[in-house]
């Protein structure tokens, strides 16, 4: 029981990787508050946990909207009494729309939801960290995060900006033993192709050039492992880093 008696958050809880990482650390012992927006989703997730013995709420947020944030964050610590985990997984894709297309309105929604969430809610729980001197923090990026040419322009940006936020709450912060820390996975089996619509046929081409490299997709439960591990005291001395979950599409 790698988590047994923490108290976990995880956000965008109500389907793919968000869902396999609440199921997993409960099965380790955390105590989860499993968020979305999809408030009847994220509720189905919380009685899959609670039938096989695990302890988890629900709380329906849009990390888009501040006061949902806070909300969130103490809905958590009024149930459990504190917080020692975020998972910052809640996120949007951008219909592969180049730089020459996009629009003001598709550019601040992504970054609402990709970047502004995750600074929001880390913003929120870094005050439980520092006094208690402890916390684990771990963003879901992308390898859109590390390369030029994953997805469109904004979903690109967006997740870059999570790496380099990443990376200076890891520094900025360790000194208060806090760990902060990303996952850039690949390819992997969710859902999040429904936040898509009429997709950029000139920048999903793009994007999809190098497609036929990825060795194979990934598993939702195959991310939950590498975050458990992060969230973990196995991952004691990683901070400030971003794990790549690719299956090797990245390394050629």
């Amino acid at each position: 029981m790698k988590l047994s008696g923490k108290v976990a958050i995880v956000t965008g809880a109500a389907s793919g990787m968000g869902k396999a990482i609440a199921e997993r650390f409960a099965q380790e012992g955390a105590k989860v508050v499993a968020s979305d927006l999809n408030a009847e989703g994220v509720q189905a997730v919380v009685r899959g946990i609670e039938a096989k013995g695990g302890t988890a709420i629900a709380a329906a947020a849009n990390v888009a909207k501040e006061e949902d944030v806070r909300n969130l964050v103490d809905t958590a610590v009024s149930t459990y009494g504190t917080v020692d985990i975020l998972i910052n997984n809640a996120g949007i894709m951008d219909n592969f729309v180049p730089a020459a297309e996009i629009t003001d309105e598709l550019w601040e929604r992504v970054f609402a939801v990709n970047t502004t969430g995750p600074m929001r809610t880390t913003r929120k729980v870094l005050p439980i960290f520092i006094e208690k001197k402890s916390g684990a923090i771990v963003n879901i990026a992308s390898i859109g995060g590390l390369q030029g040419s994953r997805a469109g322009a904004a979903y690109t940006a967006s997740k870059h900006a999570v790496i380099g936020f990443t990376k200076n709450v890891g520094f900025q912060y360790a000194e208060y033993g806090i760990r902060c820390n990303a996952i850039a996975p690949g390819g992997v089996n969710t859902n999040i192709g429904t936040t898509m619509n009429n997709p950029s046929q000139f920048g999903m081409g793009k994007a999809m050039s190098g497609a036929s490299n990825n060795p194979r997709a990934g598993e939702p439960e195959e991310i939950a492992a590498v975050a458990l591990f992060l969230a973990s005291d196995d991952a004691s001395f990683v901070n400030g880093a971003v794990v790549t979950a690719d299956a090797g599409w990245t390394a050629y």
